[in-house]
């Protein structure tokens, strides 16, 4: 196996891994697409230098793929009206012969409770830059509603669909991180998306003598494992402060001097 395909390998076993941020319809009336894969293999060439999340859409495609009651009818469809792009619909499909208007989304977030009031306003960006309340109502109220505009229909007329026949769904991943230290209680999104903590750059001196690593943006999905190259304290901070200084909140890998790893943010703020 070439380290291309492992690599492959390695970002769609975390793909598949990271469960949905909520479970059947929960948050905002909106359903949580639901689908079970033969197969935890994948046989696909991805070129690496994939924005994330195009990335994300490849290995969604290919994951549909592989289902034998799914067949794609659409992906990635723009609509437009005259010269003026709307919006892009992320996937048409069939599901048992039922049609399905799925939104792909795979985010991560940090929770701070000095950000609004309820559980979902508290999980905001690393970077402080957007919150999955924003992304909750941007797709409530643009891009699911996009299905019922007047300048779908032409598209959906193409692909023998009507707006009406069509149920809507979402496919919403996430991974979750609270703060170090502390401990919170998920009572609507779903606990099992928490797969570590964030710390801040004044607590890293707790970590000494502990080993870094710092993937690179594509591979933050993945679990974290032994076959990379480790950095040590002084390196690691070497390194990770002129990121910090350009506000940007980077995934780093802590691996324990009893060899327990665990995935975190640092975050600059």
């Amino acid at each position: 196996m070439t380290k291309h395909t492992k690599d492959v390998q390695n970002r769609y076993d975390g793909f598949r891994k990271t469960p949905s941020l909520w479970k059947k319809d929960v948050i905002f009336n909106m359903k949580q697409f639901e689908i079970h894969s033969k197969s935890d293999k994948i046989d696909l060439d991805i070129d690496d230098k994939l924005r994330l999340g195009k990335y994300i859409e490849r290995l969604v495609s290919f994951e549909l793929s592989q289902n034998l009651a799914v067949k794609i009818l659409s992906e990635n469809l723009q609509i437009q009206d005259g010269k003026i792009t709307l919006g892009e619909i992320d996937c048409l499909l069939l599901k048992d012969e039922k049609p399905i208007h799925l939104e792909v989304i795979y985010k991560f977030y940090v929770y701070d409770a000095s950000v609004g009031t309820s559980e979902i306003d508290h999980f905001i960006g690393p970077n402080r830059k957007d919150a999955l309340i924003e992304k909750l109502k941007k797709l409530s109220e643009k891009q699911l509603p996009l299905l019922y505009s007047k300048s779908c229909e032409p598209y959906l007329e193409n692909l023998g669909l009507r707006a009406s026949e069509i149920d809507q769904q979402v496919y919403f991943k996430a991974q979750l991180f609270i703060p170090f230290g502390e401990k919170i209680n998920l009572s609507i999104l779903n606990p099992e998306c928490v797969v570590g903590y964030y710390i801040k750059k004044e607590n890293l001196s707790q970590f000494l003598d502990y080993k870094f690593y710092i993937p690179q943006k594509i591979d933050w999905i993945i679990e974290p494992h032994t076959q990379v190259d480790w950095l040590n304290y002084s390196a690691f901070t070497e390194v990770v402060n002129p990121i910090l200084e350009r506000k940007f909140s980077p995934i780093f890998w802590l691996k324990h001097p009893n060899g327990i790893l665990n995935k975190s943010f640092l975050v600059w703020w």
